[in-house]
């Protein structure tokens, strides 16, 4: 008898950089840009609590310079969007406290060497990069389609020209039905909560924002223009809006006005999932945010999403788990491991393919470091969105140096999403 094979449905969701836990996360990578920009080698942990009118940071810090953090602070709240005193947390306004202090000796004696590829890893631990080729960007579809659903609507908020009631905090959730095959078939469910002002002007009248004035403005103004980063968004939001069995689920709650810290407090290092992929593949449990590249829950985890990355967009599988481990203060991984997850287009085992990437890319520490330019003040950028499956490209950012006075730096952002690799990578497995 045969056996029926059905399809399944994957769910990932998405965060909008003004959710309280993302604001955290973009204050704490703040703070590490602004000290990187001063300190190419400074090691920092920052972590930082937002909540109702008040902002609290504490970490360990070794830096050579020195960084006005209210002003740092303050800065990246208001470039969220939290500048209205209604919000009952305002850039201007909330109040920092702020209890940052030097760096453990005991850790530091473990990391730094005098010879600099000897750098031993900031703590244990292992870290996974993915990578799969459903999408153009080696990124699982239902994520890719949260975080541009969450990213397109903060565009909209930002550009004040539609949906003019929209507040800082949203999150999306994307369903996807698979086939047997792992491709994706149709969008089943689209959840979208959005934080809105309680009325808006419309031709001069004032009206309560409701869920059908939302539900209406995400099908006529959102989707449409999702629809038209990628020919696949396209087809699937298409046949979404005309599929009488899928579901829309906007502000399932009601309304949505109390949101931001205000609604709910945030801490760094609680989105990993969102950063990540989605609930696909695996995460190692260590947060990004905060962390300086010393740190291999950031680095190494950088490192082996580039890994994933070549493998799959060299043709070596369709789908690709790199697993790599630390011990604190040894600077060569504890171990390397491959799952390709039976899609390998190559006549090699999971293991042999493990063995040839530990010997074509060094992952200690300091070579991560090196090889991904990790000492740059690229950081701020990577706390929303997620930190994968984003465009590399060189921008010109803004800090503040010691007495206060901005400057700007040319920096390269997301250098582990290139593919600079892929000739060897290809001539080593012979493709």
């Amino acid at each position: 008898m045969l056996k029926k094979i059905m399809n399944y449905l994957f769910t990932s969701e998405s965060v909008s950089e003004g959710h309280p836990d993302k604001v955290s996360d973009q204050i704490s990578d703040a703070i590490l840009d602004n000290m990187i920009a001063q300190d190419p080698q400074a090691h920092v942990a920052c972590e930082t609590l937002c909540t109702t009118g008040q902002v609290v940071i504490a970490g360990e810090v070794s830096c050579k310079g020195w960084v006005d953090i209210q002003q740092v602070v303050r800065k990246t709240i208001a470039e969220i969007g939290y500048t209205k005193a209604e919000y009952k947390f305002e850039a201007e306004s909330c109040g920092i406290l702020t209890a940052l202090h030097a760096q453990s000796q005991d850790i530091n004696m473990g990391v730094s060497r005098e010879v600099a590829e000897e750098q031993g890893a900031g703590d244990q631990g292992m870290m996974f990069g993915y990578a799969t080729d459903e999408t153009d960007n080696y990124m699982p579809l239902t994520l890719d389609l949260a975080h541009t659903l969450v990213f397109t609507l903060a565009r909209i908020r930002k550009e004040g020209q539609q949906m003019t009631y929209l507040r800082p905090d949203s999150k999306s959730q994307v369903t996807i039905e698979y086939d047997e095959h792992n491709k994706p078939v149709r969008i089943d469910t689209i959840v979208l909560s959005t934080q809105h002002d309680p009325e808006v002007t419309v031709n001069g009248e004032r009206l309560a924002v409701s869920g059908e004035l939302i539900k209406k403005d995400i099908i006529e103004i959102l989707l449409p223009r999702v629809a038209t980063r990628d020919s696949r968004y396209s087809q699937l939001l298409h046949e979404f809006l005309a599929d009488t069995n899928a579901k829309l689920l906007v502000n399932p709650t009601g309304n949505f006005v109390i949101g931001g810290p205000h609604g709910d407090t945030g801490l760094t290092g609680r989105k990993i999932i969102v950063d990540t992929y989605g609930g696909r593949g695996a995460h190692g449990g260590g947060a990004f945010s905060g962390k300086d590249p010393s740190k291999v829950d950031r680095s190494a985890a950088y490192a082996a999403r580039w890994i994933a990355k070549h493998l799959v967009a060299a043709g070596v599988a369709h789908e690709a788990l790199v697993q790599v481990s630390y011990a604190i203060g040894v600077a060569k991984p504890v171990s390397l491991y491959v799952n390709t997850y039976g899609t390998a287009q190559v006549d090699k085992s999971d293991a042999e393919i493990a063995q040839i990437v530990g010997q074509l890319f060094d992952l200690r520490p300091a070579a991560i470091i090196r090889d991904l330019k990790l000492t740059q003040p690229m950081y701020e950028e990577t706390a929303k969105y997620g930190h994968v499956g984003r465009t590399n490209e060189v921008v010109k950012k803004t800090f503040f140096d010691a007495d206060g006075n901005t400057f700007e730096r040319e920096v390269e952002l997301f250098t582990w999403e290139k593919l600079d690799r892929i000739d060897e990578v290809k001539a080593v497995f012979e493709i």
